[in-house]
């Protein structure tokens, strides 16, 4: 069993000499209790290469204090992590290591440092004595324990301020300007382990990582926006097992975009060794779509019956569709996990990183990235172009819904190589993909109007079925009804404002 807890806390340095200024002139401090001396002693793990510290996550096993156990702390943004605790094992507790998994795949993880502290500990009260901010002042000793640096040790002295559950991010800007003028100054180290890693690190590692550079070729470009989706792809991975919100469509993304990706820039990339990965993030889409449509799709059912009056709601219209969402969430969330667990999903991300460090790269490559990168949009818009103008002349019906469907997922993959080409264009590729995504969005909720309709028909059989008034699933299958035909009226003004001539000329520049 673990448990998470949002980390909110600012580092900074001391000296066995720094002494803390009078804290209660910071504002809503109204007094500051020492709680004495802690005794901590953790031991760090990482893969043999340091996967995790390379994605600033930190694993550790530690005893002393009021929270020994396990702890693994996932960076949310600057100095703010979720921490995921459990309890104190000789082994690493299987729900930690399954958040650890898209990064360390098959590769065991070793202790690599061993950190011991000496902890003073102070709490920050306001007038009603309730904590506002834990303060410590740590004395540091770490060990490496690798065998390339074993035994090498590094000490040191810092702060920590650490806001209280459910605080306000603006207090530790209060704490840290009375820090300031006592000559205190942030830590230039995000966390003990960074710091230990580079300071018990043989010489030869302690060199400063070179920055890449620039992208410059429409090769370079393809590439840089491929390493943001994998990324993406692997940092969404704990947060889609943790059941975080939107999680399971920002990773759906991902794959989106890494597949349209292979498919537009195949004059830059060889497609041979793309289309196996496309084949295969199209079926890692369709299982993350499961959880996906249903969010969608239960999200836009529970708005529809929320904004009926009590008068059209005849029979149970809300247990039912409470027992229909929880049903389907308690499948597809299984199934998503399964997948997650999987050894196909385990070798798409290792075949994702085998194409990045050896790219197939074709001659386009190595040309300059406006003309390659905005034909391959630009053709991209054509297909596009062809398929809308294949929509509007259908009928209203069924088959005008298929061939809505089609244009609408042709707008996303124009979208995503003008997203794809824009630190390349610049603010056409920009101003393009804005367009772009007014027409995906249009169809995109027809298509969910499609969906929904289809969900109405079978809630309203199963409560017909069940004796219940179908009433309501009838009314609201009408909505929906008129809910696409708007869209249908909308869609030739909407695609007129985004196939405008100038706006594909100026991607050309």
């Amino acid at each position: 069993m673990a448990d998470s807890k949002r980390e909110v806390e600012r580092k900074y340095e001391a000296t066995p000499e720094t002494r803390l200024p009078d804290l209660t002139r910071a504002a809503g401090v109204s007094a500051v209790v020492h709680r004495g001396l802690r005794e901590l002693d953790a031991v760090y793990y990482d893969t043999e290469d340091f996967r995790l510290a390379a994605d600033s996550l930190t694993l550790r096993r530690r005893t002393g204090g009021d929270d020994a156990g396990w702890h693994l702390k996932i960076p949310v943004s600057a100095g703010v992590r979720d921490e995921i605790q459990a309890p104190l094992t000789d082994t690493l507790p299987p729900a930690l290591g399954e958040l650890l998994r898209s990064r360390v795949r098959d590769t065991p993880v070793i202790p690599v440092v061993r950190i011991l502290s000496s902890r003073d500990v102070h709490h920050l009260l306001d007038e009603d004595g309730e904590l506002l901010a834990e303060l410590s002042v740590d004395e540091v000793l770490a060990e490496r324990l690798t065998e390339d640096g074993h035994g090498t040790t590094s000490a040191w002295t810092e702060m920590e301020v650490e806001l209280a559950d459910d605080g306000d991010p603006a207090f530790l800007d209060t704490v840290e300007r009375r820090l300031r003028k006592a000559g205190v100054r942030p830590s230039a180290a995000p966390s003990k382990l960074s710091r230990a890693l580079a300071e018990t690190a043989p010489e030869k590692r302690r060199r400063t990582k070179k920055e890449e550079p620039p992208p410059r070729t429409a090769g370079d470009h393809v590439l840089a926006y491929l390493r943001r989706q994998v990324a993406a792809l692997v940092e969404l991975d704990p947060a889609v097992r943790r059941d975080l919100p939107d999680s399971v469509h920002r990773m759906r993304v991902a794959t989106r975009r890494l597949r349209s990706a292979f498919r537009t820039y195949r004059a830059i990339l060889d497609r041979t060794a793309t289309d196996p990965l496309r084949d295969e993030l199209k079926w890692l889409a369709a299982e993350l779509g499961v959880e996906r449509d249903r969010e969608v799709l239960d999200a836009r059912l529970r708005a529809h019956v929320a904004g009926l009056p009590d008068t059209l709601l005849l029979g149970p219209v809300s247990a039912r569709l409470q027992l229909t969402s929880v049903a389907g969430r308690t499948g597809s969330r299984r199934r998503v996990v399964s997948v997650l667990d999987g050894g196909r999903y385990l070798a798409l991300l290792d075949s994702l990183d085998a194409l990045l460090a050896e790219p197939p790269l074709r001659p386009a490559a190595k040309r300059a990235p406006r003309d390659t990168l905005a034909g391959a949009v630009l053709k991209d818009y054509d297909r596009l172009a062809t398929r809308v103008s294949h929509a509007l002349e259908q009928p209203p019906g069924e088959e005008r819904d298929t061939a809505m469907h089609e244009a609408r997922k042709a707008a996303k993959r124009v979208r995503y190589a003008a997203e794809a080409a824009r630190p390349a264009l610049g603010k056409p590729a920009k101003r393009f993909a804005k367009r772009m995504k007014s027409v995906q969005s249009l169809l995109g909720d027809h298509q969910d109007s499609v969906v929904a309709r289809d969900a109405l028909r079978t809630l309203a059989v199963q409560a017909h079925g069940a004796g219940e008034s179908a009433f309501t699933w009838g009314l609201l299958y009408g909505r929906e009804e008129a809910a696409a035909e708007a869209r249908e009226r909308e869609l030739p003004d909407v695609w007129a404002r985004a196939s405008r001539p100038g706006l594909r000329a100026a991607l050309k520049g």
